[in-house]
């Protein structure tokens, strides 16, 4: 049996991200077919860095995973005023790549020597996306065993020096979306590496396909969040750089301008920016699965403000419940999941979000075949036995 390691940055049932769900939901996948174990750090939030885990061996579902201490926190004003520079001075032809990617962490040197001093000992490398010393550090080490899946979108941070390397020497690629494939493809010139679009299964629970049941889960998320009349909900980090502040103030300058309009706003996810005071916005910080699926399933839409995504399973989990999408037409994979689907509006600035949001609760009908047209989107292109055929696909040939 062949032998995988999956690295990410941070791995864990607390750990609240999209690449690192990512990771757990194909370790999880593919430990049915090979001997998986993951390669990580003892760190749970993102904005630190901190240890949190015990270093050593765990195991999460089946899965084995081996935590290395990061030896470094990173302070978060300090890492934004570094980033500025960065970006500043790559204008003009100066790169502080280096100093930026060990500021920007989780600084692991042991995990590092780990990958280079065993590599013999696995046949494949995962790393899970791009951005973080983990894959920068770690992948050249093993480039001729490595699979990359970038998680990769037109933000400023890729266009670093830094990065050309890991697009150029790995050995495969694994694509979310068709977006990503053609950006990649587009910005790095690596067309001879081979690489497939993969994306993701989405599954919910089973028991939210029966309606009697998922009536009753909404009430009781409802009634226990103290959530009454129609909602829109937001799923995720709440951070500058999902774009939450733009998502709060078109909201609140929407109720300013249409007082007589009830819809609420539930935010679920852990606060990095800190949340506006409205009597109309409903912060619940992270919740249990169970409740975010029922949350999900009680709104009228989910709203994803983010301008930077890769795939965005929040969407795809949304619309599997038959939830049509809000999102910023900026990103050209979420606006791709939304025209592709029929089941979701985009916009680009204000008044298009206003014109969208204004007419988006009169037509019953329109979001009856939203919803329906959801859930088939996601029934057609994102199913797990689908997407484990084509990783093992990959791998094998590998």
């Amino acid at each position: 049996m062949k032998k995988l390691a999956i690295i990410n940055q941070r791995y864990g049932l607390e750990v609240n991200g999209g690449s690192e769900y990512y990771a757990r939901l194909i370790a999880e996948h593919l430990n049915k077919y090979y001997d998986v174990e993951v390669l990580t750090t003892t760190a749970l939030d993102y904005d630190t860095w901190d240890n949190f885990y015990p270093a050593g061996n765990d195991m999460i579902n089946g899965v084995k995973i081996r935590r290395f201490s990061v030896s470094t926190s990173r302070n978060m004003l300090r890492f934004r005023i570094i980033s500025k520079l960065t970006r500043m001075l790559y204008k003009v032809g100066i790169h502080l790549d280096k100093w930026w990617i060990k500021e920007q962490g989780p600084q692991t040197p042991e995990l590092i020597n780990y990958i280079k001093e065993n590599k013999k000992d696995y046949d494949v490398f995962i790393f899970v996306t791009y951005l973080y010393y983990t894959t920068v550090m770690g992948l050249p080490e093993v480039a001729d065993k490595a699979i990359l899946i970038p998680t990769a979108h037109d933000e400023p941070y890729i266009h670093f020096q830094i990065y050309k390397k890991i697009f150029t020497i790995s050995r495969a690629f694994i694509f979310l979306t068709e977006e990503e494939q053609d950006f990649v493809r587009k910005k790095f010139q690596n067309q001879d590496i081979p690489g497939d679009i993969i994306g993701v299964g989405i599954d919910i629970p089973e028991e939210m396909n029966n309606q009697e049941y998922r009536v009753k889960a909404v009430e009781a998320f409802r009634q226990k969040y103290y959530i009454t009349g129609k909602y829109i909900i937001y799923a995720g980090r709440v951070d500058y750089g999902k774009k939450c502040d733009e998502m709060f103030d078109f909201f609140q300058k929407f109720k300013e301008t249409q007082p007589n309009n009830d819809i609420q706003l539930v935010v679920i996810g852990k606060d990095m920016m800190g949340i506006p005071q409205h009597k109309d916005i409903h912060y619940l910080g992270f919740v249990p699965e169970e409740d975010k699926y029922a949350g999900i399933a009680g709104a009228e839409y989910l709203w994803l403000p983010s301008q930077f995504e890769s795939l965005s399973i929040a969407l795809l989990e949304a619309m599997a419940l038959g939830i049509p999408g809000i999102v910023n037409g900026n990103c050209e994979v979420l606006k791709g999941h939304c025209k592709k689907s029929g089941a979701g509006v985009y916009y680009q600035n204000y008044d298009e979000f206003e014109a969208a949001f204004s007419n988006i609760f009169e037509n019953m009908v329109e979001y009856g075949r939203m919803s329906e047209d959801a859930k088939h989107y996601v029934e057609k292109n994102y199913k797990w036995n689908v997407v484990e055929q084509k990783l093992q696909r990959i791998v094998d040939d590998l």
